[in-house]
């Protein structure tokens, strides 16, 4: 049967028990067990699985192709389709009604409603109600552990501000200092009290290899905002 691979992760860069090279060894293993051929690849990059179908690029496409460049679409588990019950069988239906079959990567085909077998759909609605669930109780620990922390003056996100990254491990994690991140921190401060504008300190810093820390050179809008946090630090002590 010629399948179309459907891999999704939730953000962009996600390393987890499904991220996409993990996701793509699995549906290939699987495929070639029960010798069917991929065919066709669709991927939606930092795509929430709550999100519907329609709405995504790569999956719309995907249904889309049933029926002439595929005959069916293979994830690497039914969470790649969605998170949340109501967006999975809506998929599922929009699948199914093309004409194609669906298949994961964990359990093989999922089956189509049968009005003589309505425990098919139970099982696979209970599926579907248990991993939305565990979802929501991750998001719900997350907040909690972001909350406690930011009650105690801990830093309660996993980004930090240019001039600092995450130290300590578990509840103690928190924000401490870069020291290469510092020193451009420092320079700033000292050509910012010299009189330099922005411009000028952003061109200094390139030259003399300080660099951010995702683009390739400073803005005068990024070494503002690192002023601008800094000086605001400086003024509440």
């Amino acid at each position: 049967m010629r399948l179309g691979a459907y891999l999704r992760v939730s953000r962009a860069g996600q390393i987890d028990a499904w991220g996409l090279d993990r996701q793509e060894t699995a549906v290939k293993q699987w495929s070639r067990l029960n010798r069917h051929r991929i065919v066709e690849w669709y991927r939606d990059e930092g795509v929430s699985g709550t999100i519907e179908a329609v709405d995504r690029p790569a999956l719309s496409r995907a249904i889309r192709d049933i029926g002439t460049k595929i005959d069916g679409i293979l994830v690497a588990d039914l969470d790649r389709f969605a998170r949340s019950l109501t967006v999975q069988e809506t998929a599922l239906a929009l699948c199914w009604r093309a004409g194609g079959v669906v298949f994961t990567a964990t359990a093989g085909e999922v089956h189509a409603d049968d009005p003589d077998d309505p425990s098919r759909t139970l099982i696979r609605q209970v599926m579907g109600a248990v991993i939305e669930y565990e979802k929501r109780q991750g998001w719900r620990r997350m907040r909690q552990g972001m909350l406690a922390k930011a009650a105690a003056g801990r830093h309660a996100v996993g980004q930090y501000a240019y001039g600092y990254r995450g130290v300590g491990k578990g509840k103690s994690r928190d924000a401490g200092p870069d020291e290469n991140e510092q020193r451009a921190v420092a320079r700033i401060l000292e050509l910012r009290a010299d009189g330099a504008s922005y411009r000028q300190i952003a061109a200094t810093l390139d030259a003399e290899g300080l660099r951010p820390r995702k683009a390739g050179s400073w803005s005068p809008m990024s070494v503002r905002n690192v002023w601008e946090r800094e000086h605001a630090k400086s003024a509440r002590k």
